[in-house]
C-alpha cells in the first residue's frame, strides 16, 4: 500500500520529546477521511510503532482528568478528542530536567483533530471546555496500579491555566501530591531517536 508523503504533520512544542501531530484530511462530498497513526511515519520521526492499550473516556464540562503518570512502567501517550474540546496539558516530571516542572498545553477539538503525543516519564491531564467530550488515547505500557501516581491538578508551583471556570475533580485526583513532594523520575537526556522529534534524514 502506498501512502501520501505526509500523512501526518509532526511539530514540536516547548517541551522536547512532546509533539503536537496533525492528520492530512481528505474530504469528499460524502464525508472525510484521515490517518491518525502510520508506523512507517512514526519510526521516522523516533516514535513508537507499537501500543498496547487503547483507552476511551467520556466526561461533562469542567471535568479535569489527572496529572496522572506511572512511577514504574512509565506510559507514552497519544491523545486525541473525538468529540467536543479539551485543553490537554503534559507536564515535565525529570527532575535535574532543564524544562523540569514546566507544561505545555494545547486545545484538542473533535474539528481541529490535533493530537498531542506525551512520552514516557511526563505527567499527563486534560479539561474539558466543552458541554461534554471524548476522548481516546494510545498508550505504550498497560495501566500498571501499583505504581499508578497523581499530580495534584493546581500545584501553584506548575501553574497549569486550565481555561475553565470551576473545576470537577476525582476524589483520587483532589488528593494528587505537590510536585515538590511526588515521587518523579531523574532526568537523563534521552536517546537520539527515543520516542521524541528526530528529524527526517
Amino acid at each position: 500500500m502506498t501512502y501520501h508523503p505526509t500523512p501526518l504533520k509532526i511539530s514540536e512544542t516547548a517541551l522536547q520529546g512532546v509533539l503536537i501531530i496533525e492528520p492530512r484530511v481528505f474530504p469528499d462530498p460524502r464525508g472525510w477521511f484521515m490517518e491518525t497513526f502510520n508506523a512507517e511515519v512514526f519510526r521516522t520521526h523516533g516514535l513508537p510503532e507499537e501500543f498496547v492499550q487503547d483507552n476511551h473516556s467520556y466526561s461533562t464540562r469542567g471535568v479535569v482528568r489527572g496529572l496522572h503518570y506511572q512511577l514504574h512502567e512509565p506510559q507514552g501517550k497519544l491523545v486525541r478528542c473525538t468529540r467536543g474540546a479539551i485543553f490537554d496539558v503534559a507536564v515535565d516530571i525529570r527532575r535535574g530536567s532543564p524544562t523540569f516542572g514546566r507544561w505545555i498545553g494545547a486545545e484538542l477539538t473533535a474539528d481541529n483533530r490535533r493530537m498531542l503525543w506525551v512520552p514516557p516519564r511526563f505527567a499527563h491531564g486534560f479539561a474539558v471546555l466543552s458541554e461534554d467530550a471524548e476522548v481516546l488515547y494510545k498508550c505504550t505500557t498497560s495501566w500498571h496500579a501499583p505504581s499508578d501516581r497523581s499530580l495534584l491538578w493546581n500545584d501553584s508551583e506548575i501553574g497549569i491555566e486550565w481555561g475553565i471556570a470551576e473545576a470537577s475533580v476525582s476524589p483520587k485526583d483532589a488528593a494528587g501530591k505537590l510536585l515538590r513532594e511526588a515521587e518523579v523520575f531523574e532526568y537523563d537526556a534521552p536517546p537520539s531517536g527515543e520516542w521524541g522529534f528526530a528529524p527526517e534524514g
